[in-house]
């Protein structure tokens, strides 16, 4: 059995299993329209009179993937780590061919295609619920299509690090929340980077998860958008290459952090 053989089957039961977990399914797709309803409906944006929503609704496309591309991956592989863990199931897949990181990559390919199904909803909502101007060619599509696998995969191998370590399941759930919730608020989300502390502000540049809003913005013509500085690259590119590049040092983390037997 060859790598991607071994991968396409690891890919394909963790695909039916979540399958089968019906309110999985039901609030990972469900969330994104609780999230647009509640800050893009009911909170209105645009106003121009300040505050956190005061820009057009098209400045917080970024937010409001970032909300399904941050926590779903996040909890969602942390969890899986734990269960596997607390099951010894990492102790029978060290008898297998299946290696740690094809396990890994089988489960973040998996996030990626429900997450990505989960994305598109969420822009659709966007356009009908917000009445956001999102100016996306084909090109920028593509962009932004890359950015929510980049994403992902971001957070997946973050999630594996969290599994690995967190003492139990709930133990998860609370360090995934300890860190995405100043994440989601603090990377040029839904905060424009001006109402911040001027100290504060190169901080930004920390977060991962600035390079994924920062592209998605410019991508889909959101205003007050700031890409990362390239001599070789667009700079509308630049903050894809970054993410890419964050991206494989999380998934190898993720890949090492996980137990070879309990």
């Amino acid at each position: 059995m060859t790598r991607a053989d071994r991968i396409r089957a690891a890919f394909r039961a963790d695909w039916h299993s979540f399958l089968r977990r019906r309110t999985a399914v039901f609030f990972t797709f469900f969330f994104p329209l609780i999230i647009v309803v509640i800050f893009g409906v009911l909170v209105q944006t645009g106003s121009g009179g300040g505050g956190i929503f005061a820009e057009p609704p098209g400045y917080y496309v970024p937010g409001y993937l970032a909300v399904v591309v941050l926590f779903t991956p996040l909890s969602r592989v942390g969890s899986e780590v734990a269960r596997h863990r607390d099951g010894n199931r990492f102790e029978k897949l060290a008898t297998t061919p299946l290696s740690r990181g094809e396990w890994l990559l089988a489960q973040t390919l998996v996030n990626v295609v429900v997450i990505g199904l989960a994305a598109l909803m969420l822009l659709a909502l966007m356009v009908v619920l917000t009445g956001a101007d999102l100016s996306v060619g084909v090109s920028d599509l593509a962009l932004v299509v890359g950015y929510v696998g980049l994403g992902v995969a971001l957070f997946c191998g973050l999630g594996a690090v969290v599994g690995s370590y967190a003492g139990s399941q709930d133990g998860v759930i609370a360090a995934s929340n300890a860190v995405a919730l100043p994440l989601l608020f603090l990377s040029e989300t839904f905060v424009p980077p001006e109402m911040l502390p001027a100290w504060f502000r190169p901080a930004v540049a920390l977060s991962p998860l600035t390079y994924f809003s920062r592209g998605v913005r410019a991508a889909t013509g959101g205003v007050s958008s700031v890409v990362a500085e390239s001599a070789f690259l667009d700079p509308h590119v630049s903050n894809l290459f970054f993410l890419a590049a964050l991206a494989g040092a999380f998934l190898a983390a993720g890949a090492w952090a996980l137990p070879r037997t309990d």
